[in-house]
């Protein structure tokens, strides 16, 4: 602790989780995340802790369904056709209400796409990933450290409101090095686990996880269960930056992960040519920063420009965020391309009428 090392970002996430105190990962390889499982498989059971490298994705995030209805602090990463496999299982947790994290380190698409780094999976992410009435906390790092801090903060948020987690990265951050701090954290005051499975510990009974429910009104109940849950998470969990946003703005720029980095620098490049630009950076994909855009949206004369790796998915959001008050438009790059700062900078003059 206290100590920074350089890392690369797919070992730096295993680091994370195994100071984090987590007890079992359950994997399967796939580029661009690979070195998370590897690392693991060094690492866990050097400590007396649990790595099993599953047959399949599937049996992968159903053994993490297993091991978190225990009460144990457990993980899996994979990477974009990797977690589309683990949807049902990710449902069926999210329905048990059991705490996990869960990595994905994008890549290009659809279908087996790409290997190179992509932003795609947004809606994946954001809107339920898998079937029924359900969302998941989804943290988007833009730097190795961030990431390192975000997945014991995932881990934190999981047991606190019994949900699994996603960390988003893109292929970028997982392959990139940079020099990471494990840094000493507040403890959350968090609730003990007497809904685990983990034997009679004490009780007349023991603890039963189900995700089924035959009586339509059963089901019903605890649908409006989790909604509650969702809400008070919308409520406390938020976290986004706001940078450059002082004043009055030309735009302001919409960015997350790798993508909101390369925007600081055009940010910085506009500025030398007259032009004041902003950053709304969501580090929370949901909860959605809205507040960030109550903040900004009187201080820009242009609107928002989203800037994404991908064909335009958290363009949405942005646009139900701003609710029709100012224009919104989008920059992308698909299928593994990241945006060259002097590409959106382009797109960025077209909007604003040019050079000041």
């Amino acid at each position: 602790m206290g100590e920074k090392v350089l890392m690369k970002g797919n070992e730096a996430i295993a680091e994370a989780a195994i100071q984090a105190n987590c007890k079992a990962f359950f994997g399967y390889p796939i580029t661009p995340q690979t070195e998370v499982a590897a690392y693991m498989s060094r690492k866990m059971p050097k400590i007396g802790r649990v790595f099993i490298q599953a047959e399949s994705e599937v049996a992968a995030i159903n053994m993490v369904y297993g091991a978190a209805g225990t009460g144990v602090r457990c993980m899996t990463s994979s990477s974009s056709p990797g977690i589309s496999l683990k949807a049902e299982g990710i449902s069926y947790i999210a329905g048990a209400e059991l705490p996990c994290v869960i990595i994905n380190i994008v890549r290009g698409g659809p279908g087996l796409g790409s290997i190179q780094p992509a932003q795609s999976d947004y809606f994946q992410a954001t809107k339920g990933c898998g079937h029924g009435d359900y969302r998941l906390p989804v943290f988007a790092p833009s730097s190795i450290q961030e990431m390192v801090d975000l997945i014991q903060e995932a881990f934190d948020v999981a047991d606190m409101y019994r949900t699994p987690c996603m960390v988003m990265g893109d292929g970028m951050l997982g392959q990139m090095m940079e020099p990471v701090e494990f840094k000493e954290r507040t403890a959350r005051n968090l609730p003990e686990k007497n809904w685990a499975a983990n034997g009679l510990q004490g009780r007349k009974e023991h603890n039963v996880i189900n995700s089924l429910y035959l009586k339509s009104e059963d089901l019903e109940q605890h649908n409006i269960k989790l909604q509650k849950k969702y809400s008070e998470i919308e409520k406390n969990e938020v976290k986004y930056e706001l940078y450059n946003c002082e004043g009055e703005k030309d735009l302001i720029i919409v960015a997350y992960g790798t993508t909101s980095r390369i925007c600081k620098n055009v940010i910085k490049a506009a500025k030398e040519q007259g032009i004041e630009l902003g950053l709304v950076r969501p580090i929370t994909l949901w909860p959605f920063p809205n507040e960030a855009f109550e903040k900004t949206v009187n201080n820009t004369k242009h609107g928002y420009l989203s800037v994404e790796m991908s064909c335009g998915q958290m363009i949405e959001d942005v646009k139900l965020a701003v609710n029709g008050r100012k224009p919104v438009d989008f920059y992308g790059r698909t299928g593994g391309m990241v945006p060259h700062p002097e590409d959106i900078l382009a797109k960025v003059k077209e909007i604003v009428g040019g050079v000041k």
